[in-house]
């Protein structure tokens, strides 16, 4: 009896083996990654980066699932614990913690390949038939059951997932894949000035979303004949890929996220991406659909009272316009517009608070006026704070201001290095 399409790649995703690679340190977001590693930063008022990524997975039907972990681990290991730890190994399902420990070396992981080959033993323990490796910082949604079909229909040993970005955009930004007009990979770039364009279409190019699928024994033989080779920068990119497209089948996959062909991929690695690509989920319509619930993005959440609007006098109206607000969210008496707030933010009378992405626990107190900032996690913004209006003002404060004028404000550069702040440190 020959199979339906859901139910081969349904056969398929059971044979994988995901491996997210969550150890980024994240240096663009400065202080945002100071306490937290890039995947367990906040993003879209209730969930992390890493909740992305897993979520793919689980939607895919991945139910098998490591996460390399690396820098400042600590709160994305116990977010992981809680919101994903409810898994069965006994059924075949798991999403376990690999943190960096030495296991092939006396080093820690030295690049993205490395942290693949250092849990060599744990993949082959799960003994899967394919092998996708993935970023663990990137904000997307994606059915990796597509990327994986057309691997084995490809004949593939390797799949590069791409999307189509215009030239100008991706030079000097992204890692570029020429290919012929069947996807196979001619050639890679690291970020080069001039890129490759496509075979058909002279203006656009593939660029690498860092996403990639694998034959497990192949895997394995190019991963240790990379430790073996000198001067090796131990990654897929720079190394991996660019040895293997001349002698062996590597293809392109290109990823499009909706019906008709639109892509939503965002690299949220600076302060002005973070805040950008949160304040696209307060538009009316937003590209990222957090809504839908065939696809849905899951996440450990506490358990929180509704979100609460109060007071209705003349100069004091507790109201939020055009924004996101999360809940155990307090607005008492003060005007929130174009802005997202994360758990547990409690905001003061006589205030007006505009295009801020407020993460979660901060206080902000009454005739405060804020604009285009990220407040971190934890601040408690004294009384009659303006940020945003000068910014010579905002940098004289210690204030970080990006180069389009978000202004990032955390718990140190307000002064706030009390034993008490080092604790919430502690749990980020």
């Amino acid at each position: 009896m020959n199979q339906s399409p859901s139910r081969y790649i349904s056969n398929l995703t059971k044979d994988t083996y995901a491996l997210i690679l969550a150890g980024g340190r994240g240096s663009r977001l400065h202080e945002l990654t100071t306490w937290r590693a890039k995947p367990a930063l906040y993003f879209g008022g209730k969930f992390r980066i890493i909740d992305f990524p897993l979520s793919n997975c689980i939607n895919s039907g991945i139910r098998r699932v490591g996460v390399v972990t690396q820098y400042k681990s600590h709160s994305l290991i116990r977010h992981l614990r809680r919101g994903w730890g409810h898994f069965k190994k006994e059924l075949g399902e798991s999403v376990e913690v690999l943190p960096a420990s030495q296991r092939f070396s006396d080093n820690w992981y030295e690049g993205t390949a490395d942290a693949v080959f250092q849990n060599i033993d744990i993949i082959r323990d799960e003994n899967p038939k394919y092998v996708i490796i993935l970023s663990g910082d990137h904000i997307y949604r994606m059915d990796y059951g597509s990327m994986i079909a057309q691997h084995v229909e490809s004949g593939a040993k390797m799949t590069v997932s791409c999307m189509a970005v215009p030239t100008e955009e991706a030079a000097g930004a992204f890692g570029v894949m020429k290919v012929d007009e069947n996807n196979r990979i001619l050639g890679f770039e690291e970020k080069p000035a001039h890129p490759s364009p496509l075979p058909n279409d002279p203006s656009r190019c593939l660029a690498s979303m860092g996403n990639y699928v694998f034959d497990t024994e192949f895997l394995f033989e190019q991963l240790a004949r990379d430790a073996e080779t000198a001067n090796s920068e131990r990654d897929f990119g720079k190394d991996i890929i660019p040895a293997i497209i001349k002698d062996h089948p590597v293809y392109a996959f290109n990823f499009k996220s909706g019906d008709e062909g639109e892509v939503y991929w965002r690299d949220v690695g600076t302060i002005d991406s973070f805040w950008e690509a949160n304040m696209e989920l307060v538009a009316p319509v937003p590209a990222l659909n957090l809504y839908d619930q065939e696809w849905p993005i899951w996440t450990y959440q506490e358990q929180l009272p509704p979100a609460k609007f109060v007071w209705e006098d003349e100069n004091r109206r507790g109201e939020a316009i055009n924004s996101v607000v999360s809940g155990g969210c307090i607005v008492s008496g003060s005007t929130l517009r174009r802005s997202l707030c994360f758990s547990n933010v409690r905001i003061h009378s006589y205030g007006t608070i505009e295009e801020a992405v407020i993460l979660p626990n901060v206080e902000i107190k009454r005739h405060c006026k804020l604009r285009k900032v990220i407040i971190d996690r934890g601040c408690v913004i004294p009384e009659g704070t303006v940020i945003g209006y000068d910014h010579d003002e905002d940098r004289a404060r210690g204030f970080r201001v990006s180069s389009r004028g978000v202004v990032l404000v955390t718990r140190e550069m307000l002064g706030q290095h009390l034993t008490s702040n080092i604790v919430h440190h502690m749990h980020e």
